[in-house]
């Protein structure tokens, strides 16, 4: 059991019955006080996905969760189950449409970089890559002589997922979407 001080980032702890992924980790030392750092983490709950925060001294002992990430890919969907194979084994992972309702509008057949989250051998989420590749499926027509940094305009994605895209953008063009903000990062490099 390691101490509070030695837990990093994206480590899985076992923590009031709940397995959770530490995100981020802050250390304080409060003033005027004998004795320790403090370590604020911020938390998710793997399979509700909800946040925690809780804070720690640096002596506080906690359990490190059995949690694996086995990289995948998304096969199909089947009722509200999507499915996922895993790159080297081809097990397949099931997991509920809503319990992942917020990874499914960056997935598709042709997203590389996934990993499926694994918690005492059964399938609690989906880790997404930094950044993935997307369709336009629907947007106001380009403008010409409209520059990169110009205004805005909404774009739906082939996944449904909707984002903020320049005006030069059009409909059919293949463009590149940060995970974490869902915001466009510019044209997809074609092949």
């Amino acid at each position: 059991m390691p101490k509070a001080s030695d837990i990093k980032k994206n480590a899985a702890i076992e923590y009031n019955g709940k397995v959770l992924i530490v995100r981020d980790i802050t250390r304080s030392v409060p003033q005027g006080r004998a004795g320790g750092s403090l370590y604020r983490m911020r938390l998710y709950d793997v399979v509700t996905g909800g946040k925690v925060d809780e804070t720690f001294k640096a002596e506080d002992m906690l359990n490190l969760a059995d949690l694996s990430r086995r990289p995948s890919m998304f096969s199909y969907i089947d009722g509200d189950e999507y499915v996922f194979m895993d790159n080297e084994d081809y097990t397949p992972y099931n997991l509920n449409k809503y319990s992942i309702s917020d990874e499914v509008l960056f997935i598709n057949e042709a997203t590389e970089g996934l990993s499926i989250i694994i918690v005492d051998g059964t399938p609690v989420g989906v880790d997404l890559p930094a950044s993935v590749e997307l369709v336009i499926t629907e947007t106001d027509p380009s403008i010409k002589g409209a520059s990169a940094s110009a205004r805005t305009k909404p774009a739906i994605l082939s996944t449904g997922l909707t984002v903020q895209v320049p005006e030069h953008i059009s409909t059919g063009d293949t463009i590149k979407v940060n995970t974490t903000d869902h915001k466009f990062m510019g044209r997809a490099d074609t092949k």
